[in-house]
């Protein structure tokens, strides 16, 4: 009875949370395919941190912290434009990567403490190679250019960025209440549901979900 109530509880609170939500559907790095190359800085880790400084995806923007180790901590942003759509680069307050949604063109600006501004709007400059998101391969591709550490490469074929949607429960492509009802159903235990990696399925997986709501990207 006192897990029927509990459930009943959660499934509540989820739909109160649902109605109210207005967040874009989410991307995290893929735990296979996280690295991109800097000759002047060496490798750059894209998912070396957990929730909640982990790099995330939305359709027009990122957010997060990737670590360098030879130039520490890049934020691409504190995951909230002060438009909810993307960063201004205007201010210290509202700046960040952005993805154009048709094009995958991306745009904006990283900041490191030891290696300053890293530019993402590179296409104008070098084209197709400049920095965008690939929708098909899930993958960035292209070069981010920083003053002080040269290009960023994100295009290498074998060691690049890429996102999974794992907040995606039963894999079909967008995170919805089939998926609700699994992580549901794996409450208090470990297993796929335990979308944090605490060892649990509790209610920090549950705002991990519904934060991701929606097609996968």
């Amino acid at each position: 009875m006192a897990q029927t109530n509990a459930a009943r509880i959660i499934v509540a609170a989820a739909g109160a949370m649902l109605a109210s939500s207005s967040a874009l559907a989410q991307l995290e790095v893929s735990p296979t395919n996280q690295w991109a190359w800097s000759e002047n800085a060496g490798w750059l880790n894209w998912g070396d941190t957990a929730t909640p400084n982990q790099v995330i995806l939305t359709a027009s923007y990122m957010g997060g912290f990737v670590w360098g180790e030879n130039i520490g901590w890049i934020n691409l942003g504190d995951g909230t434009p002060a438009n909810g759509v993307s960063y201004a680069n205007t201010s210290a307050s509202d700046f960040g990567v952005n993805i154009n949604p048709g094009t995958g063109e991306m745009s904006g600006y990283a900041w490191g403490e030891n290696v300053g501004w890293i530019n993402f709007a590179t296409t104008p400059f070098i084209g197709p190679d400049g920095a965008r998101f690939d929708d098909v391969a899930v993958r960035l591709r292209g070069y981010a250019w920083g003053e002080n550490i040269g290009w960023v490469n994100l295009d290498d074929a074998s060691f690049f960025v890429g996102f999974t949607c794992t907040a995606d429960l039963n894999g079909d492509g967008t995170v919805d209440g089939a998926d609700l009802g699994l992580l549901l159903g794996a409450w208090g235990g470990p297993g796929p549901a335990d979308l944090n990696g605490s060892g649990t399925v509790d209610g920090a997986d549950l705002g991990l979900l519904l934060g991701a709501w929606g097609p996968c990207l």
